[in-house]
Order: C-alpha cells, then sequence, then structure tokens
C-alpha cells in the first residue's frame, strides 16, 4: 500500500481546524454513521483505492488522514464531481506538496463545478418560482 501524505494538499481544506493530530483510530462502522453514509459505500470506496485503511484481522482501522481523506470524496461528489474525477484529484493530491502546475489544475476543476453548481442554482431557482405561481394559481381557483 502507498502511503499518502497529508501535510498540505486538498485534506488541509476538510481538517477540523484546532484538532490535534492524534492516533485516533476509527472502524467502519464509526465512519459509516459519521458521515451517514453506508458500509457498502465505504467498502466500494476501498476496492476502489480512494481510501486504504489498514487491517487488524478483519477489522478496517482508519486513522485521521483517512477520516480526511472520506470528508473530501464526500464533498467532491456532493459538488457534482464524477468518481473518475475524484480519483483524479485524489490523485494529484497524492504527489505531496503541490505544485503551482498542479493547482492551476485544481483551481480551473473547481471553478467549472462551481460554474455548473450556480447555474444548476438558478435552474433550481427558476422551477421553485414556477412551481410556486402554480400553488397560487391553484389556491385561487380553490378560492375563487
Amino acid at each position: 500500500m502507498k502511503e499518502r501524505t497529508a501535510t498540505g494538499g486538498l485534506l488541509a481544506l476538510v481538517r477540523d481546524h484546532g484538532e490535534e493530530k492524534t492516533d485516533i483510530v476509527y472502524r467502519i462502522g464509526d465512519l459509516a454513521r459519521e458521515f451517514n453514509v453506508t458500509l457498502r459505500t465505504l467498502r466500494f470506496y476501498e476496492d476502489r483505492k480512494l481510501i486504504e485503511p489498514k487491517r487488524s484481522g478483519s477489522t478496517r482501522l482508519y486513522n485521521r488522514d483517512d477520516r480526511e481523506r472520506l470528508k473530501l470524496i464526500l464533498l467532491a461528489k456532493r459538488s457534482g464531481f464524477s468518481l473518475i474525477e475524484i480519483e483524479e484529484i485524489l490523485a494529484l493530491n497524492d504527489q505531496g506538496a503541490l505544485s503551482p502546475g498542479a493547482i492551476e489544475n485544481l483551481v480551473g476543476r473547481f471553478e467549472r463545478q462551481l460554474a455548473a453548481l450556480l447555474e444548476h442554482r438558478r435552474e433550481l431557482d427558476a422551477a421553485a418560482e414556477e412551481v410556486g405561481d402554480a400553488i397560487t394559481y391553484l389556491k385561487g381557483r380553490i378560492a375563487g
């Protein structure tokens, strides 16, 4: 298993500020509950090598860096990144200290994703307004 570094990089985005580096160990169920994901989801990410917990027998043991990595994966997923894009982003992060070129690449990806999310929000706002208008119209028909 390749050792990953959490120093700098994207994990700083999701690190709980003020949290000291500790040797806390999480089990798969702990992370599933904390992040409201299924055990199957965590195993899937492990199969894809997105997270690589240590093992003690058949028990998966996650450290703080694994937890932060999962948090980053879930943030990227919520933001609309595809699994392939998430793998690419994590691969850039795993290179260690991010080069200026890698940072520019990531900035571009995140800017494009932000633009797509903002456009989607505009579409949802317009749809919500139309539904609100329909409700107002229908209530008017009931009253009138």
